[in-house]
């Protein structure tokens, strides 16, 4: 700490975007002012990505903040955070950066806001290297309404690598306290739905492939259980590019929700994809954690806001989560 500035290095343990978006949101809740070294120092690209600058400017603006050093490439800023306002906010990434890391940062602070809020997110929403939007609708948003706060998710038009052009509207109205959660139970399987999607000039039959294998990998595991995957083509005026994914989510007995997916791309078999997804669920199953690999990392600043102790059981703590539970520790104590 420099005066009271809180120095981060963003190149340590996982060393990419996630740091920003942690460090940033717990500073405009602490009203701790803050410099990030070395950002994003463990990718390919360091520094500022489009869709880090935009979160990063939908924050600042959120609490009318300063940001020094918010250019594309950027590998430092300092940020100083000022009251978080409700309000409409809008981040677009101009590509196809994910929208659900801009939610990502934004949504501790606008919990906290004077008023309710109302984000206009644009950019990929099944993008690679982030959560599909079909996952947070699916799987992060129940569960994390288990602190004790709602929000609504419309998704106004859906976006693909490489040109983006989704638009999420993400509407919340602030809370006094979270309420600590406890997801130690795993319980018993007891259904598996999902969604397989193609867009733009792909076929419908694609999706029915997609589907179909992830059924046949799953049956090899689990054979009583009737498995509901659809089949769908998204419309034309609600789906800007061309794309296609599937996700597969399983339900135990005590409301948790794991989940595997998978994005098609050029050249890849969308047997491939659907037996992706498949595997990656049969794997979350298998550690017998109540929370899987995807979603541990995007609890914990939820459980470090908390007011009381929150308790997750989950399979091995992916690196992701243990850089999430040091930047937690460091800006919270």
């Amino acid at each position: 700490m420099d005066g009271d500035r809180v120095d981060i290095d963003g190149g340590v343990m996982e060393g990419g975007g996630q740091i920003l978006r942690v460090a940033t949101a717990l500073s405009v809740l602490r009203g701790l002012p803050l410099r990030v070294r070395r950002i994003r120092a463990g990718r390919s690209q360091p520094g500022l990505r489009p869709q880090h600058l935009m979160g990063l400017e939908m924050i600042r603006d959120l609490c009318e903040g300063k940001l020094e050093g918010g250019e594309i490439g950027s590998t430092e800023i300092t940020f100083t955070p000022g009251k978080i306002k409700g309000g409409t906010h809008l981040a677009d990434t101009k590509t196809a950066g994910s929208v659900c890391l801009l939610m990502q940062v934004a949504m501790p602070c606008v919990l906290f806001a004077a008023s309710p809020s109302e984000l206009h997110l644009k950019g990929g929403t099944n993008a690679e290297m982030a959560p599909q939007i079909d996952y947070t609708l699916m799987v992060f948003k129940p569960i994390v309404e288990k602190f004790n706060f709602t929000f609504n998710c419309d998704i106004r038009k859906r976006g693909y690598y490489p040109q983006g052009g989704g638009e999420v509207v993400v509407q919340m109205s602030p809370v006094k306290e979270l309420s600590p959660i406890n997801l130690t139970e795993r319980g018993t399987v007891t259904k598996i739905y999902g969604r397989a999607f193609v867009a733009g000039a792909l076929p419908i039959k694609l999706a029915k492939d997609m589907a179909a294998a992830a059924v046949r990998c799953i049956r090899k595991e689990i054979r009583d259980l009737y498995i509901n995957i659809q089949s769908v083509r998204e419309p034309d005026d609600q789906a800007v590019g061309t794309g296609s994914g599937i996700i597969i989510v399983a339900e135990t007995s005590t409301g948790c929700l794991l989940a595997g997916s998978s994005l098609g791309k050029r050249g890849k078999n969308s047997d491939k994809v659907g037996i992706e997804a498949a595997e990656m669920l049969l794997k979350n199953l298998k550690h017998g954690g109540a929370v899987d690999d995807s979603l541990q990392d995007q609890l914990i600043i939820f459980m470090a806001l908390a007011k009381g102790v929150s308790k997750v059981k989950s399979g091995p703590v992916t690196l992701h989560t243990q850089t999430a539970i040091h930047f937690a520790e460091q800006l919270t104590k």
